[in-house]
């Protein structure tokens, strides 16, 4: 290989080389959540993701990098679990777009290709959070592309560019409090540098390309590289707890309140084949907004902002087409909610993925007739049959195997959506860190069906969206139910601490069981029952009335029958539930309901 130019045959290697390495450190990546919980999975989430890229990638039989990027990104999208994951795929398809006329590319164009990636990927969230995997792809294509201009080496480029990625990951820890109090870096971050660290491995320890022929793979051979640069020493953990973010944040001083979400379809309305002006757009947004994102293509432009003036928004949009979907929320509520709900960080993030260029399938399904199909569908992602039991009795009609431990793909709701037989279709993903593929699996579907993810994090909340929808009631009023429901249901569970920490003061020992509220650990003891009824204790406040207790695998029945007999000599006033869930690894789920 010539080290001045990367073609589609060594670009192949080099991706199979990443993979491995992340592949072999993938549990190290999950050991780095904050969460001392056993099914932290950001390591498993991006090695599944790039496994779905691989096997695309080996069906390829092309030195075009172009053509080989493309294949891959293709791999990704559809592959994509959990939000790590997703936000792989976003990198490499920022690539595969930048790479897409070449045969291969020089340093100048690989750092641009690099940064293309980095584009994307931020395009694809609303509200980025820097100290995360973003950052840290971030700040290496920034060097990438600074680089690029003193070298023509390929090799001696992807060094400084994993050189750069490893420091700013130790530097994570000083921009997200949280990490440098648990003393670890950012578990998304570190998967991206173990992927770094397995394209240096093919471009820098003398790897041998094996030649290859259609359907056969691309095998890398390579000794462990070693890089000449000093290591990063790990930054201590604070041993005094950080001031939550959200409090710092005054709910008056949130400018542009108004977060607005929504399509304009050019092929309808009174203004249709107006020729658009993207940048004259973008400037007129800007005016009364920021946080702008406009992605158009012949037929659709997709539009969010944060606008200080909604009507003036809709009133711009209305001169190239007529709206759709709209979704505008209110800001300032939601940081009143989060700072009422006690939560300890950053609000999960809004997601918002890019059209995709090409069909997510080369063969469509044959689709019945609209007079044959239901007005509604449902697909839900649940961990334990119990539970996905209570989905189905409830209407849903796809439940997928799926939660924390294990994050449905992007493909995986795709060929949900595409098994219902409903004009409109709900997903209920029923964890923080699936709502992402699932709105990237909405993105690939707009063009067939209209589907609406309810941001349901955790199992309580997708029962209570579920509970609320009204077969009688038009979409968009079912959609604003369902999603009230989810912000009115308290959500709690129980599991047990696979690591000594600390978090806000709370003093957390291995093998001990903590009791989760929503997203915040509240309480920890060395027995199940003691964790059980300080949770609830946590929980449970002047007029509440509905206690619900799902069982996991692992509770026990006598255990189960001395909860509601605590539960019934000190609440007294509240009505309490127990279904069997058997969901894995959480002995408990509690929700508690006014």
């Amino acid at each position: 290989m010539s080290n001045r130019s990367l073609n589609g045959t060594d670009f192949t290697a080099m991706v199979l080389a990443g993979a491995e390495q992340l592949q072999q450190h993938a549990e190290h990546v999950n050991s780095l959540n904050v969460f001392p919980v056993p099914d932290g999975d950001t390591g498993t989430n991006m090695n599944l993701t790039m496994s779905a890229g691989v096997t695309e990638l080996k069906r390829g039989d092309s030195s075009s990098i172009g053509v080989m990027s493309g294949i891959l990104s293709k791999g990704l999208l559809m592959g994509a679990r959990g939000n790590s994951g997703v936000i792989l795929s976003q990198l490499f398809r920022g690539f595969s777009r930048y790479a897409a006329p070449y045969e291969e590319l020089n340093t100048l164009q690989f750092a641009s290709a690099l940064q293309s990636g980095v584009d994307a990927a931020y395009k694809a969230v609303v509200k980025p959070v820097e100290g995360t995997i973003l950052t840290v792809a971030k700040e290496a294509a920034r060097h990438a592309v600074f680089f690029s201009r003193r070298t023509n080496d390929i090799t001696e480029l992807m060094e400084e560019v994993l050189a750069k990625a490893k420091e700013t990951l130790a530097m994570t820890q000083d921009m997200l409090p949280v990490l440098k109090q648990v003393g670890v870096v950012d578990s998304g971050g570190q998967g991206l540098v173990y992927i770094y660290e397995g394209f240096m491995q093919h471009l820098g320890s003398g790897l041998v390309t094996s030649p290859t022929s259609k359907g056969d793979s691309v095998r890398p051979v390579f000794a462990p590289y070693v890089s000449e640069r000093p290591t990063v020493a790990p930054v201590a953990p604070s041993p005094d707890a950080p001031i939550s973010a959200q409090a710092k944040l005054e709910t008056e001083n949130i400018e542009f309140l108004y977060d607005m979400e929504f399509f304009i379809n050019r092929q309808l309305g009174e203004a249709q084949g107006t020729n658009f002006d993207e940048e004259a757009f973008r400037k007129a947004l800007s005016v009364d907004g920021d946080s702008i994102i406009v992605i158009s293509d012949d037929d659709v432009i997709k539009v969010h902002v944060h606008s200080k003036a909604p009507g003036e928004v809709l009133n711009l949009a209305l001169r190239y087409g007529e709206i759709t979907q709209i979704r505008i929320l209110n800001m300032r509520e939601q940081h009143r909610d989060l700072l009422s709900a006690g939560m300890d960080g950053a609000p999960e993030p809004e997601w918002f993925a890019e059209i995709p260029t090409e069909p997510a399938r080369e063969e469509e399904p044959s689709e019945p007739p609209a007079h044959e199909l239901a007005p509604f569908g449902f697909i839900a992602v649940a961990s334990g049959e119990g539970i996905a039991d209570i989905f189905r009795s409830l209407g849903v009609d796809v439940v997928l195997s799926g939660g924390q431990t294990m994050n449905p793909s992007t493909e995986d709701f795709v060929n949900a959506a595409r098994s219902i037989a409903a004009q409109h279709i709900f997903i209920l993903p029923n964890n923080s860190n699936i709502i992402l593929a699932a709105e990237q699996a909405r993105e690939l579907l707009e063009v067939e069906r209209l589907v609406s993810v309810i941001p349901s994090k955790t199992i309580p909340q997708g029962i209570a969206a579920a509970f609320a929808y009204q077969e009688e009631e038009a979409f968009e009023v079912n959609q604003d139910n369902m999603r009230d429901a989810v912000t009115r249901v308290k959500s709690g569970q129980v599991t047990y601490a696979v690591r000594d920490t600390t978090l806000d003061d709370l003093h957390i020992t291995a093998g001990h069981y903590i009791g989760i509220q929503d997203s915040k650990i509240v309480a920890t003891e060395e027995q199940l029952m003691a964790t059980s009824r300080l949770l609830l204790a946590k929980m449970l406040v002047n007029g509440d009335e509905i206690v619900t207790i799902l069982t996991g695998s692992d509770a026990k029945q006598e255990e189960t029958d001395q909860l509601v007999a605590w539960l019934e000599e000190n609440y007294s006033d509240v009505e309490v539930e127990v279904h069997e869930g058997g969901q894995p690894i959480y002995p408990y789920l509690f929700s508690v309901e006014t």
